[in-house]
């Protein structure tokens, strides 16, 4: 019985880590952020017997919970990972009519995908300044107003202070 076999029966999971990928120019671009976030990546992988790849699901707050770094930082090692081509977005976050928010849907370009027999690499084409395209993702809300308006004066250059004073000599 092979060491990945008895691993599987202990139930550990692992994620693979290819000479070839690392030996890249645009691993070596990666920031180190990134290089950190793609391990995780690869662990949501079922593997090729129960391919996910494409609906991989893992949130910024995952990542960073992961990670041990802010949100901020986890999503820029999103957007690192997607300039160099190791991964793209193949559905973007929503939130859904009850309230459930779902993340963003990641395929990773070094594994197959379902009924493809190879990966498709972008990361090999990567050169120097010549980044690929980042998918982000819209504010359901851009506005941030929710369709809400402050009172302004007449001439709306301003908004309206609404409070009250009482004349002297009423009570």
């Amino acid at each position: 019985m092979g060491r990945d076999r008895k691993a599987e029966k202990r139930g550990e999971h692992f994620a693979p880590m290819i000479r070839t990928t690392m030996d890249t120019p645009a691993w070596r671009a990666l920031s180190s952020a990134a290089q950190a976030l793609y391990p995780w990546l690869r662990l949501e992988w079922h593997g090729p017997k129960f391919n996910n790849n494409g609906r991989l699901q893992f949130s910024v707050r995952q990542a960073a919970l992961a990670m041990g770094v802010t949100k901020d930082t986890a999503n820029k090692a999103f957007i690192d990972l997607q300039r160099k081509g190791f991964v793209v977005v193949t559905q973007e976050a929503r939130l859904g009519v009850g309230g459930a928010a779902r993340s963003s849907s990641y395929e990773l370009t070094e594994v197959a995908l379902v009924g493809e027999t190879e990966g498709r690499k972008l990361y090999r084409q990567w050169e120097d300044g010549k980044d690929f395209a980042v998918r982000k993702v819209m504010a359901n809300n851009p506005s941030g107003t929710n369709g809400k308006t402050k009172p302004c004066h007449k001439n709306q250059d301003d908004t309206v202070i609404n409070f009250r004073t009482k004349p002297k000599g009423t009570s």
